[in-house]
């Protein structure tokens, strides 16, 4: 682990964050933060979506510290400082869904190694939900999960979905599957879309906050996904379905304005999921961790809650010293 360089200026975070390089056992660098605080009751391991980075999750810091929990968040390979796995450097690609669990395998080894406090509770928002939940069935060692409007399933119509899956393919064999997907572009999102249109928050504040964050250090920065991302998604996607829920306490948010992500696949997925809960946020859109202040303390006061219960319930499953 190198220490690896950390935009202060942009994060508007708790004081003294850390950020270090890691180097996956494929050999791709990605880059890790840390906000810490002394007296943590836990580690939330945040697993974050398509396009995002560290920084973007400083205000996020804030609000577990708040509540008595450290926050570790990564930079996935071909986005944030991590390796670009492409020349074109703002094209969302990966090669194979499943090498995501390398970067995973580096995040564990180093909340180890940094000897993070516990428990540690897993948080995957959107694509970081896809990849969390394949890392619960890979035993990565959590005491819980929790999701915000995770990707188990991508929101397309029923007259794109087939295009999309034999556009993936058949790009694959051509050659061409660095291409963008239909409908995206290069330019990041929150620059080209106005806020009166965007699909991720009905908060102007925090809208102009990633339009900021971007706009200072465009390096962050990342466009549309590649035709051979939109086909490994929807690959890994479809295999997770079929699977059976973790035993695993769980607790899922969902705003009822979600457009990117499937919410017939979250709803899902949540009723077949014995120990787990679905929130449904009212109004809310994609990035329900960067909504209105209202919605905001919704979210933090229940992950807190449902952290604090899954503690206390394995602290009082520990067998008792007794004592003579």
């Amino acid at each position: 682990m190198q220490t690896a360089p950390f935009h202060h200026e942009i994060a508007d975070g708790p004081e003294g964050a850390e950020a270090w390089w890691l180097r996956t056992d494929d050999g791709v660098r990605i880059r890790l933060g840390l906000w810490r605080h002394e007296g943590a009751r836990g580690t939330v391991l945040l697993f974050p979506g398509r396009t995002e980075y560290v920084e973007k999750y400083g205000r996020a810091a804030r609000d577990f510290a708040a509540r008595g929990y450290d926050l570790l968040a990564v930079d996935w390979r071909g986005q944030g400082l991590a390796d670009r796995l492409i020349a074109d450097e703002l094209s969302g690609h990966v090669h194979f869904f499943d090498d995501y669990q390398h970067d995973v395998r580096a995040v564990l080894d180093a909340a180890q190694k940094l000897e993070l406090p516990k428990p540690w509770y897993l948080l995957g928002h959107s694509m970081g939900g896809c990849i969390g939940l394949r890392a619960l069935y890979n035993h990565a060692p959590v005491a819980g999960a929790i999701f915000s409007a995770p990707m188990w399933g991508i929101r397309l119509t029923d007259l794109v979905r087939p295009l999309a899956w034999s556009l993936g393919w058949g790009s694959r064999r051509l050659g061409m599957d660095h291409f963008y997907a239909p409908g995206t572009q290069s330019n990041p999102y929150v620059l080209s879309e106005p806020f009166a249109a965007n699909k991720l928050t009905c908060d102007e504040d925090m809208y102009q906050y990633m339009i900021d964050q971007t706009r200072a250090r465009p390096a962050l920065g990342l466009g549309g996904p590649s035709l051979r991302w939109l086909y490994e998604a929807l690959s890994e996607c479809r295999k997770l379905g079929r699977m059976p829920s973790p035993e695993m306490p769980c607790i899922t948010f969902l705003g009822t304005d979600e457009d990117i992500v499937d919410p017939v696949s979250v709803h899902d997925r949540m009723k077949r999921w014995p120990d787990g809960t679905l929130k449904l946020l009212e109004g809310a859109r994609h990035e329900v961790m960067m909504e209105s202040p209202t919605t905001r303390t919704c979210v933090f006061d229940r992950m807190a809650d449902f952290m604090d219960g899954v503690r206390n319930k394995n602290t009082a499953r520990q067998p008792s010293i007794a004592t003579s």
